[in-house]
């Protein structure tokens, strides 16, 4: 194995590794395609911001193409499903055989460590707020914060959005989990006795080294080449618990170093990686696309500074309030930022950036893929606003 590649193979491994070699996606998409391609993915981010479609259904649709997005709603939490929800890369569809892999956040998560700090106190001072919260799970079946928050008796510990907290922290530590989330998106908990399969909890629980090492192995495999700060990133694992099972996979023989053109970093190359031939093809990606998802990787591949400007003030963004990124044989070439029109039937483009280096029939294969997108969210058709 060589120990220096371009810049373009580097892609070309990204590529294929994150499932952007489809061979036709116009071919019917069913569920045992989009169960595929989850798994490979080893991680579906969930957002709640809702402008064009929930997020977590875009990856899939840049990969595969048209398909119904009730079928992924089965996939992912209907009967005999093979996920779970819980932080994985922020919150997150995740593979059942991922959990015990998982339970160092949980464990960490009950002493008060590496959760949102309003949720911290959950963990000492009001766990018997928490505690009381469990029992009434146990007691009377699946619950959301809004059953709790707006029953007569939400007032003194479960006033405003003490509740939700509660939830929270619970659902963080393990102690609950998600059963699926209503149509407003609300998560419902119960007992993950109640909701995840029996062999999946009587799994033993490995020590957090040994599900690092894992963690970062599927890492690797769904980024084909990365750098330490990328496979980390993936699932979130803290920086201080990396550099051991990294070693250790490189002593093993699962990630080979490797230097790519133009990256500082050293970069990893998972053993099974190929360089796939086929980078030809078009699609949006989500901002929450694992492909994007880490900005500086993101800039290192492919020569695309990409930041999400939600939360930036308005006279303040500079390319618009939800933008994806265009991919266009390879290449990171065009962003436009969307809103679906429900009321009105039509993909609204808001804006579109053209790269002063894309190729000249950028536009045209940007303006095909928008159409296609707005066929599969059942809509009309394609309003541009400005460009």
């Amino acid at each position: 194995m060589k120990s220096a590649i371009s810049l373009r193979e580097a892609r070309r491994y990204a590529l294929t590794a994150q499932v952007f070699n489809a061979p036709d996606r116009e071919a019917d998409v069913g569920r045992l395609q989009l169960r595929r391609a989850v798994e490979r993915l080893g991680v579906l981010q969930i957002d709640s911001v809702s402008v064009l479609v929930r997020s977590h259904y875009l990856p899939l649709f840049s990969r595969l193409g048209t398909y119904e997005r009730a079928q992924l709603d089965s996939v992912l939490s209907g009967k005999n499903t093979r996920f779970f929800e819980y932080w994985g890369h922020e919150a997150s569809f995740l593979p059942l055989d991922c959990q015990p892999l998982l339970r160092w956040r949980m464990a960490r998560a009950l002493r008060g460590e590496g959760v949102w700090t309003p949720l911290q106190t959950f963990a000492h001072e009001r766990r018997a707020e928490a505690d009381a919260m469990l029992e009434r799970i146990r007691a009377d079946g699946p619950i959301a914060a809004s059953d709790v928050e707006s029953s007569k008796a939400s007032t003194g510990m479960w006033a405003r959005s003490d509740a939700k907290r509660a939830l929270e922290w619970l659902f963080w530590a393990g102690l609950v989990t998600a059963t699926h989330r209503r149509t407003s998106f609300e998560r419902v908990y119960d007992l993950p006795e109640r909701v995840l399969p029996g062999d999946v909890l009587a799994s033993p629980t490995p020590r957090d080294v040994d599900a690092h090492r894992a963690l970062l192995a599927r890492s690797a495999e769904a980024l084909g080449i990365a750098a330490a700060d990328d496979l980390r990133d993936y699932y979130r694992i803290p920086a201080p618990d990396v550099a051991v099972p990294l070693q250790q996979l490189v002593d093993e023989g699962m990630l080979i170093p490797v230097r790519v053109d133009g990256w500082r970093q050293q970069a990893y190359l998972h053993k099974d990686a190929r360089a796939g031939r086929r980078t030809e093809g078009a699609a949006l990606l989500s901002p929450f696309d694992p492909l994007v998802w880490h900005r500086p990787r993101t800039e290192r591949l492919f020569a695309f500074r990409y930041r999400l400007e939600i939360y930036t003030p308005a006279h303040k963004r500079e390319h618009g309030y939800y933008v994806l990124p265009f991919l266009l044989d390879g290449a990171l070439v065009a962003r436009v930022d969307l809103k679906s029109d429900r009321k009105a039937g039509t993909l609204i483009v808001q804006k579109a950036t053209i790269e002063p280096d894309a190729p000249a029939h950028t536009r045209d294969a940007l303006n095909a893929e928008l159409d296609r997108m707005a066929r599969w969210l059942n809509l009309q058709g394609v309003t541009h606003a400005r460009s």
